[in-house]
């Protein structure tokens, strides 16, 4: 078989045939197959599925890829309080390198690709806008569809390829270096009333927490989180000098649920209290 590292990005073109979401209260009627690519991805409770004569427990985060004439039936689990809901998609028309045609391989040439953590979130948030788009029938629904759906294809693909270790000495494109810095300091003054962390940058780019700290730092000088704490600093202090909020009201307008940390914070910046800063702009104002 072939390997998924040779994927070209720009082969990737499958057509959207339907989604489904729902809720089982009794077995799949029929033991079959169909002609076109189908993903089951289990979004709540837990069951079986009777698969190429084996039968397979699943469960909530467990998504099933079920190929072309690959057979199969779900199964009630009767000993269970809580029926399986899940989440369908079916698509057609890929062709991943060394594999046949509408072929989409999991780990070990199984059929259930079990997730967690960031993997299952991830996949729920895909699943769960397919599902949106899919009841607004607005403009351009179907190439949304098709959009998430690859982004949908490319997360079990991406899960199956070997991380690039790169070589000793080498260094990424400036070009890119500079793209991804400047994306974390975009995100940072648009959000930096909300709260921010390491990971929820890395979530919101599709890349590690390790990777960006580091590309930030070697461009920057300093962390994503430093520059973040400067620039709530920044924007605390132009608040207290022109709005007659509260200091409380300001940390929680920059991001702090708690007045006593913010103070230190900008304490720690400017060498004098948030409050001192207040009466010095009242004062001025007189």
């Amino acid at each position: 078989m072939g390997t998924l590292d040779n994927i070209k990005i720009e082969e990737l073109d499958p057509t959207f045939l339907f989604t489904w979401k729902g809720t089982r209260d009794r077995d799949e009627q029929n033991y079959h197959s169909h002609e076109h690519l189908e993903m089951a991805f289990v979004l709540s409770g837990e069951g079986k599925y009777h698969i190429e004569g084996r039968m397979y427990e699943v469960k909530e985060g467990d998504l099933l890829i079920l190929n072309p004439g690959v057979r199969h039936q779900a199964i009630l689990r009767q000993d269970r309080e809580t029926p399986t809901t899940e989440f369908f998609v079916g698509f057609c028309d890929i062709q991943i390198p060394g594999y046949p045609h509408n072929y989409l391989p999991i780990p070990e040439g199984g059929h259930i690709l079990h997730t967690s953590g960031e993997l299952r979130q991830r996949i729920s948030r895909l699943c769960a806008s397919m599902e949106i788009e899919n009841t607004v029938y607005r403009e351009g629904r179907y190439f949304m569809m098709k959009a998430y759906l690859m982004q949908l294809i490319l997360v079990v693909i991406r899960e199956q390829c070997e991380p690039v270790v790169p070589n000793v000495g080498y260094a990424f494109e400036s070009v890119n270096k500079k793209y991804v810095v400047e994306q974390v300091l975009n995100y940072l003054e648009n959000h930096y009333s909300e709260k921010i962390s390491l990971d929820r940058i890395a979530g919101n780019m599709y890349l590690s927490p390790f990777y960006i700290s580091r590309i930030f730092k070697s461009e920057t000088g300093d962390t994503p989180i430093s520059h973040l704490i400067d620039i709530r600093m920044e924007k605390a202090k132009e608040l207290l000098q022109q709005k007659d909020y509260s200091v409380q009201e300001i940390a929680a307008l920059v991001g702090y649920d708690d007045a006593y940390h913010f103070s230190k914070l900008f304490k720690k910046r400017y060498g004098i209290s948030p409050s001192q800063v207040r009466k010095q702009a009242l004062v001025a104002k007189v």
